[in-house]
């Protein structure tokens, strides 16, 4: 059985230069080996993944998605893996006991996000492999680096290790959910389930499988992410006693008032006038500023990132109030947000209907910074909004959680920074996150671990069109998938 937290703690608090191993690659020669004679089946087994979408909005193939998740931890050599029920879509808890000293924590997520196969070059969910100038071969589908790529990767590194004849240096706690890409809504009762618990509390920390190289070649290790509520903002006849309760000719707008434009008022009172950032009473009260550290890693972030590069990547000329780089930067570390996803109401078809709706929604993310809460936050929104007027608005949170941070002179971190140096790169260490995963159901009372994610590799596309994981390189600053999954066994052996 893995030892208790604690020893496993003492054991992991050590120097980087203490775990760099320098006859480890000799040792592992049969798993790199392993590594490449498995190639072709490693992208097959992604491919295969992304052929199954799990989309949580749309409730869609849920449970084929949790059982075919079950299939590929089993395959990968887990001993159990056990389908969690929640309020919502299922989790997933799976344990690989190695007999091994130390524990290793792994979150991992099924779901991914809808899409809209017109806007695709190639079908979404073909996964097809895709050459695209400047990088190389990719995998093209919806879920390729968010996250099938990254943590099909992941189990092709156990796959290898296992494959090469060698035990596995680590033992593995793995907890998955079916709803990240809707905010995590039921995410905690999985974690909190007693067993869990007693399995998670033994491990050093809990790692998110990622591809952290940027399409310049940077990568950077994140100390954290920010939080977020997921919610839609409606305005309707009904609750408003004003406007029609149901759609009506739009000649009726001389007499009627518009809920439409009633959510469009409210939406308004949110941000600044320049509609950049959050105007909400209260809202700046609890945010923690960036500290000196911070800073001094967004100052030498700024001289390494190549700005152009991003701007191409976001298609973007200006960042927000034309500020510099490196303002830019820093706000996207430590800056809260409000974000308008999405607009529903009345008629959105082609060509014109000339109708006034009875009923408008705003779907809307706010993004927070410690020491923001969802509690405080949802709180200050509502009583914002009746403050103006607007007490008829509804306020329906969809999913969210609280921040997460996770100290730069953590273990965890530690053998981060010191397996990618040991592949030859020097990544920058990052505040915070510009986005979110539910990492604070680890960081925070009662488990207080470290949480992070790491990979080598690229991808890009998240969430949108022609999202793509890098898998046959040919730009020498990225790394393929065959490097990716070295990363991870590298990892697990300097855990």
């Amino acid at each position: 059985m893995p030892l208790s937290r604690r020893s496993v703690l003492q054991g992991a608090v050590v120097s980087a230069a203490a775990l760099a191993f320098p006859s480890r690659a000799d040792d592992l020669a049969p798993v790199y080996a392993e590594i490449r004679r498995r190639h072709d089946e490693t992208v097959k087994r992604i491919q295969q993944w992304i052929a199954t979408p799990a989309i949580a909005a749309e409730s869609l193939n849920s449970e084929e998605g949790v059982q075919q998740f079950i299939g590929l931890l089993k395959d990968a050599g887990f001993q159990s893996a056990a389908r969690v029920p929640t309020d919502g879509k299922p989790g997933v808890f799976a344990l690989l006991d190695a007999g091994a000293p130390r524990t290793l924590g792994l979150y991992f997520m099924y779901d991914v996000k809808q899409f809209d196969p017109r806007e695709w070059t190639s079908p979404p969910l073909e996964g097809r492999l895709v050459d695209k100038p400047g990088f190389g071969k990719c995998i093209v589908g919806r879920g390729a680096v968010n996250q099938k790529g990254p943590e099909g990767a992941f189990l092709a590194a156990l796959h290898a290790i296992r494959g090469a004849g060698r035990k596995l240096p680590v033992n593995l706690v793995l907890v998955a959910e079916g709803e990240e890409e809707i905010g995590s809504p039921h995410f905690p009762q999985i974690v909190r389930r007693p067993e869990v618990m007693q399995a998670l509390s033994r491990c050093a920390g809990v790692e998110m499988p990622s591809a952290a190289q940027s399409a310049d070649g940077t990568l950077e290790i994140t100390l954290g992410a920010k939080g977020v509520i997921e919610a839609e903002i409606v305005s309707s006849g009904e609750k408003w006693g004003r406007g029609p309760g149901k759609d009506v000719h739009s000649s009726l707008r001389a007499s009627l008032d518009s809920p439409a434009y009633h959510l469009v008022q409210a939406l308004g009172t949110l941000v600044t006038a320049d509609g950049v950032d959050p105007a909400i009473d209260g809202w700046f009260e609890k945010v923690k500023t960036l500290s000196p550290a911070e800073q001094q890693m967004i100052d030498a972030a700024a001289k390494h990132l190549d700005e152009a590069q991003m701007k191409k990547q976001f298609a973007v000329s200006h960042w927000a109030h034309d500020l510099p780089f490196r303002e830019a930067l820093a706000r996207l570390a430590g800056q809260p947000t409000v974000n308008i996803e999405g607009l529903v109401g009345g008629y959105t078809g082609q060509g014109g209907k000339t109708v006034l709706p009875h009923r408008a929604v705003a779907k809307m993310d706010f993004r927070l910074v410690p020491d923001m809460t969802v509690p405080d936050c949802l709180a200050k929104l509502r009583a914002h909004l009746s403050k103006r007027g607007f007490a008829d608005i509804e306020v329906n949170m969809t999913g969210g959680y609280d921040p997460n941070t996770t100290p730069a002179d953590s273990s965890l971190i530690r053998a981060e920074t010191a397996t990618y140096r040991k592949a030859g790169l020097d990544p920058i260490l990052w505040p915070r996150g510009g986005g979110s995963w539910p990492g604070y159901v680890f960081t925070e009372p009662p488990l207080k671990l470290a949480a992070g994610h790491f990979g080598v590799g690229h991808g890009s596309g998240a969430h949108a069109p022609d999202e793509y994981y890098l898998v046959e390189s040919t730009n020498p600053k990225l790394r393929g998938l065959d490097d990716a999954v070295r990363s991870f066994v590298d990892f697990l052996y300097q855990i």
